[in-house]
């Protein structure tokens, strides 16, 4: 577990993890379907899925840090390949940085959605790309045959098709490619693992920049945005919105092919599975519904102060990478307060957690015993 008083910031190479945006559980209860033209782009997929995790643990590609030198430039530097329905990575090469729109539709998704990504972190926290320095930006489309997802590899994003009876398009949603480029961020600074409560966070805070790309690119307040991560993914017929919402856990879809959306919304009902690397899925809700309560309490735009206290969070080097929800709520708070001060900001995070039922200290003794026991299992098998 981590302790607050031992937060050291990882340093040295930061590893890649297998992150992709469709949860195992979604794609498993599609494999379990009896009409073929669901199930076997779903088995495909989860297939696929694990060649991956396999591959990034068995080659133990890392991510150097960045490099001294000339300060990085202002501008993105993409570049978009196109698989063409094979596995290669990353393809052909159709679009570069500055060039014009193709006649391919996700070609141009996918390059002006890593731009808005690019923006919002410029734009807002001063960050220069992924890693703070410039990286080149590289996405692929047409993955495979019928690609049930879309992932950040350590290097690059790739999106698939979809299967175009359950799925769309993965360059449809812009908070998607945010979301997976943000496990870029977080690969480069707080390097957390992939398990647990500190991959709920992990992908938590991929969901939660996701959604302020999407909200940047918009211009929306935090009242006027959806809070949905992948509104317009599911397919027309699914009864569903999104993958994720982040303002009401666990109501983004119910559907006879898809089930329904497992993820909790408070520590009362966290889920203490090991599937999932933990739930890293299915517990990001709660962090998630505690990111969506501060901004709503502060008003405004959610990238300005609510999105500040996360990336400085992310980012200040004293986040274990094995941090658990205790510990990343009181980071939260304590980056609130010396930024803010003792202020509505610092209210605003400490009464979001609160909310969620995740102290802000480990000294805390009203949290609930059923989270309580939670929050000091998280592994638990």
């Amino acid at each position: 577990m981590e302790r607050l008083t031992e937060s050291v910031a990882p340093h040295g190479p930061r590893t890649p993890v297998p992150c992709a945006v469709v949860p195992p559980h979604m794609l498993e209860r599609l494999a379990a379907h009896p009409d073929p033209d669901i199930h076997l782009p779903a088995r495909r997929s989860l297939e696929l899925d694990a060649a991956h995790r396999v591959r990034r643990h068995t080659t133990a590609r890392t991510a150097a840090p960045p490099a001294a030198g000339a300060a990085p430039a202002d501008t993105a530097e993409r570049t978009i390949h196109d698989a063409r329905h094979s596995e290669r990575l990353p393809g052909r090469k159709v679009r570069s940085e500055g060039g014009k729109p193709v006649k391919d539709a996700p070609v141009n998704r996918a390059y002006d959605g890593l731009g808005a990504t690019f923006d919002l972190y410029l734009d807002v926290y001063h960050r220069h790309s992924v890693d703070g320095a410039g990286l080149p930006l590289i996405g692929t489309v047409h993955y495979g045959e019928q690609y049930d997802n879309a992932f950040w590899d350590g290097t690059q994003m790739v999106f698939g098709d979809g299967d175009g009876r359950v799925f769309n398009d993965f360059t449809v949603a812009v908070d998607v490619i945010g979301h997976e480029l943000t496990h870029g961020v977080t690969q480069y600074s707080a390097n957390l693992t992939y398990h647990g409560q500190s991959g709920a966070l992990n992908e938590s805070i991929s969901d939660v920049f996701g959604s302020l790309v999407k909200q940047h690119s918009l211009g929306q307040s935090a009242d006027e945005a959806d809070w949905l991560i992948g509104a317009g993914l599911l397919a027309p017929h699914v009864n569903g919105v999104a993958l994720r919402s982040m303002k009401a856990p666990g109501t983004a879809y119910d559907d006879p092919v898809l089930g329904k959306d497992p993820q909790p919304g408070t520590m009362i009902h966290y889920d203490a599975t090991t599937a999932d690397d933990g739930g890293v899925h299915i517990n990001s809700g709660i962090p998630n519904h505690a990111f969506y309560l501060v901004a709503t309490a502060l008003g405004g735009h959610a990238w300005e102060r609510a999105g500040q206290i996360w990336y400085d969070t992310l980012t200040g080097g004293q986040l274990r990478p094995d941090v658990d929800f205790i510990g990343f709520a009181a980071a939260t708070a304590a980056t609130a307060l010396g930024r803010y001060g003792d202020g509505e900001e610092h209210r605003a995070v400490t009464a979001a957690w609160a909310g969620v039922g995740v102290p802000t200290s480990r000294s805390d003794s009203t949290l609930p015993r059923q989270a309580a026991e939670a929050a000091r299992q998280p592994e638990r098998r």
